[in-house]
């Protein structure tokens, strides 16, 4: 149940072990592999270079410690092996993630549909499991409406729906008996109103740290200016590891951003100390420093009140003081969050204690499993959360291939 990354994993997987048994793919739309195809802006991060299961969990908020067995059945190294083996090699950008080396998001879902054929999948598009009862002597009579409407029984079962923004759509699984950890968004960037970068959309840089104030909340990397408020993956880790508490929160609080994390305020004003010395003369607003772009370095400055002119020798304690606060803690007023519909990732689902991790088969229904973001698993940003799909896509249909 579910035509995305996880169901067409667990379908292929499960019917390239048994070609004998019948694997229905059922999804409610008349779309498949939706966040496939958007994915990475129409190129599909379909994983990360971390081949060792120890490292790869250390990059999920919620999950991990429950992932790294599956990850040693299934990992990254398996994902970059089942895509060669089917024709489609990936390629490894400088900061890990892996992309199709056409670049094109459509190499992928064309990989997976093709598989999924030659499979003999069958895919039910525009069709939805209205009810499914377990069965005395085991498996499960399966009631489908729409498109392709009629009662199946199926042995086993395997949900792989995604994550659901609120709180009911888990509701049919809390019946079986499972227990859901509250739904909340991850992955979104910041809203920020009365943003006083709002002139610089478009401005990056490529090192940057964001903190929340009050909080052990904090993220370093690219950072990019919106005109919304600021984005990057910076903003978007942070958001996945402060999930919850940001929500807590309303998504309301004070982001600090630390344009230079390589300084702290001593060295920061000892590299100035001497700067000053050797170039008095240089005026303050056209020289950007720290490799800055042009645009932010002026806004910086001019926010710091230091005038059009101001040659860094005539420049007062005061003014620069407040240049240092800018390139260490600006503050942003961070007033909401934007998800975008297609990518959006969500915190919380099925909790793993229920799930038997090396088969993703139900501990309370037997028969039934989980794969995707269904389960209580999120990764950050980086081709994370499609790893975790192949991963317990593979492993459920493994098992569901022995009947």
């Amino acid at each position: 149940m579910g035509g995305g990354a996880a169901g067409f994993f667990g379908a292929i997987s499960c019917a390239e072990a048994n070609p004998a048994a019948r694997v229905y793919l059922v999804e409610k739309t008349g779309k498949l592999l939706s966040k496939v195809r958007v994915s990475g802006g129409g190129r599909c991060n379909v994983t990360h270079a971390c081949f060792s299961a120890a490292q790869l969990v250390q990059h999920y908020p919620r999950g991990g410690k429950k992932l790294k067995e599956p990850f040693q059945q299934f990992g990254a190294q398996d994902t970059v092996r089942w895509f060669a083996q089917r024709g489609v090699e990936l390629k490894t950008e400088a900061d890990g993630r892996m992309f199709p080396t056409t670049d094109s998001s459509e190499t992928i879902a064309q990989c997976l549909l093709e598989a999924a054929r030659q499979a003999g999948v069958q895919i039910l598009l525009n069709t939805s499991a209205e009810a499914f009862a377990p069965l005395p002597e085991g498996g499960f009579q399966v009631q489908l409406t729409g498109a392709h409407a009629q009662t199946i029984t199926a042995q086993r079962l395997l949900i792989a729906t995604g994550g659901v923004p609120k709180t009911e759509g888990y509701d049919w699984l809390r019946q079986l008996g499972h227990t859901i950890a509250e739904p909340v968004p991850s992955l979104f960037t910041f809203n920020v109103p009365e943003s006083p970068l709002k002139e610089l959309m478009g401005v990056s840089v490529p090192h940057a740290r964001v903190v929340i104030a009050g909080e052990k909340l904090d993220y370093e990397g690219p950072l990019l200016i919106t005109h919304w408020g600021v984005s990057g993956p910076a903003v978007l880790k942070l958001s996945a590891w402060g999930a919850r508490r940001l929500h807590e929160l309303s998504y309301t609080g004070t982001a600090l951003v630390n344009w230079i994390p390589t300084y702290n305020e001593e060295t920061l004003r000892q590299w100035l100390h001497t700067f000053r010395d050797e170039n008095g003369k240089k005026v303050v607003l056209v020289n950007p420093l720290f490799g800055l772009p042009q645009r932010l370095w002026r806004a910086l400055v001019e926010q710091a009140g230091i005038g059009a002119e101001t040659r860094w020798s005539e420049l007062p304690a005061k003014p620069q003081n407040r240049l240092i606060e800018l390139l260490l803690r600006m503050p942003l007023a961070v007033r909401g969050k934007t998800t975008f519909k297609e990518e959006f990732v969500t915190c919380g689902g099925v909790v793993l204690g229920e799930v038997n991790m090396k088969t993703m088969e139900s501990r309370l229904v037997p028969g039934l499993h989980f794969a995707g973001e269904v389960l209580d698993i999120d990764g950050i940003t980086g081709g994370f959360n499609f790893q975790a799909a192949w991963t317990t896509g593979f492993l459920a249909g493994q098992a569901m291939s022995q009947g």
